[in-house]
C-alpha cells in the first residue's frame, strides 16, 4: 500500500500547490484522482514517482518510509510512472523498449504476450520504431506494456493518460485499464478526468485547491461529481458529465 500523509509541496517563488495531502492506494485496485485543473493532481503525481520533492510530509510503500528516495531508487521499490506525453525513441524498436523495461531479452511469445494485454497486434508493432509514426493511442499502449514488462512494478501511475489521443485509442485504452486491473494483483493510480476511466475505479479522490475533498469508493464518490456536490469541476467550469 502507498500511503501519504500530509503532503505539500511549493513552487520555488513559494506558491503552496499541494496543502497537506493525506490519502492511501490500496493495493491491488485502481485508484483515480480526479479534479479541476491546476488543483495539484499532476504535481501530486511526480512526488509519488519522486520527479518532484515534497516540503512537507512524508511517503511510505508497503510501510517504509521513501520520502527522500530519487525516481531510480522508487523505481527498483516497485513504483513505476507514465507520463503524460510518452516519450518517443528514434532508431529503438517496440521490442528494445520492452526489454530495456524488462532488463532481459524476451521471447517471441513473451513480447506477443505483453503486446497483447494492451490491445496490439506484436507481428505489426513489435519490431516498429518507437518514434513519431506512432499515433497518440499507439504510444500509450505501447508505454503501458512497457511498464508491464517490469517485473517488480506494483504502483503504476498513469497521468492523464488520455491526453491528446482521439476517442478510438481511447476505447482501447479503457480495455487496456480493465485488463490491468483484472489480471494483475498491481495497484493503478490514474490522474484523470474522465468519467469513463471513474466508471471503473474501484476508489475515486477528488483534489481541488491543493487539498482532498473527498474521497471514497466509485459508488460514493462518482454520484457526488457528477451531481456537482464535491465541488470538483472539468476545464471551463463544467461537471464532469457535461465535457466527458
Amino acid at each position: 500500500m502507498l500511503e501519504l500523509k500530509d503532503i505539500r509541496w511549493c513552487l520555488p517563488e513559494g506558491d503552496e500547490i499541494l496543502k497537506g495531502i493525506s490519502l492511501a492506494v490500496p493495493d491491488g485496485k485502481l485508484t483515480v484522482i480526479t479534479g479541476p485543473n491546476g488543483g495539484g493532481k499532476t504535481s501530486l503525481a511526480k512526488i509519488i514517482a519522486g520527479l518532484y520533492e515534497p516540503c512537507g510530509g512524508k511517503l511510505f510503500l508497503d510501510g517504509e518510509d521513501i520520502t527522500e528516495c530519487n525516481i531510480t531508487e522508487r523505481a527498483k521499490k516497485g513504483v513505476a510512472y507514465a507520463f503524460q506525453q510518452p516519450v518517443r525513441f528514434k532508431g529503438l524498436t517496440v521490442r528494445d523498449l520492452l526489454e530495456l523495461s524488462a532488463e532481459e531479452k524476451l521471447t517471441e511469445d513473451k513480447v506477443c504476450s505483453l503486446l497483447g494485454e494492451v490491445g496490439l497486434c506484436a507481428r505489426e508493432y513489435m519490431n516498429r520504431e518507437a518514434d513519431s509514426s506512432l499515433s497518440g493511442g499507439e504510444s500509450k499502449r505501447i508505454e503501458i506494456a512497457t511498464v508491464l514488462a517490469r517485473k517488480n512494478a506494483q504502483m503504476l501511475v498513469f497521468d492523464e493518460p488520455e491526453a491528446g489521443i482521439d476517442l478510438w485509442s481511447f476505447t482501447n485504452l479503457i480495455t487496456a485499464f480493465e485488463r490491468l486491473k483484472s489480471g494483475h494483483n498491481r495497484s493503478l493510480l490514474v490522474i484523470s478526468h474522465q468519467e469513463r476511466i471513474m466508471e471503473i475505479a474501484d476508489h475515486i479522490v477528488v483534489i481541488a485547491d491543493g487539498k482532498v475533498k473527498s474521497q471514497g469508493s466509485r459508488e460514493e464518490i462518482l454520484p457526488e461529481i457528477l451531481s456537482g456536490n464535491t465541488g470538483a469541476k472539468c476545464p471551463l467550469g463544467k461537471t464532469v458529465e457535461e465535457v466527458c
